[in-house]
């Protein structure tokens, strides 16, 4: 199936094979995720912005901590006088929750 910039998807569960393994192309925490369509590849492979509400707790917390660490990573190579013409939502800017998906591995939401 082709799938379009925008197009809201829904990552299928199934079980992950010895070939996802060695490619890193399906993992089990990758089924039931919903999200929207932001880049379209060669190889029917595609980037998707994943919803947050659609992650696991697991996922969740691990996304909560990468998004501590990227604020901070920012903050420390500015100086202060950078960092005092941030504005609130400049310092607290959201980080995607972004996977490369093959199309055989969605559906449309």
């Amino acid at each position: 199936m082709k799938f379009n910039e925008g197009d809201r998807v829904r990552v299928l569960s199934r079980e992950v094979t010895a070939q996802d393994r060695e490619t890193n192309r399906y993992f089990e925490h990758m089924g039931g995720l919903t999200g929207t369509i932001q880049n379209v590849y060669e190889g029917s492979e595609y980037a998707v912005r994943v919803d947050e509400p659609s992650l696991s707790k697991p996922s969740k917390a691990i996304h909560k901590e990468a998004t501590v660490r990227m604020r901070a990573k920012l903050l420390d190579g500015l100086s202060e006088i950078q960092k005092k013409e941030l504005t609130k939502e400049e310092l607290d800017f959201d980080v995607h929750f972004m996977l490369l998906i093959h199309g055989d591995d969605m559906e449309k939401a």
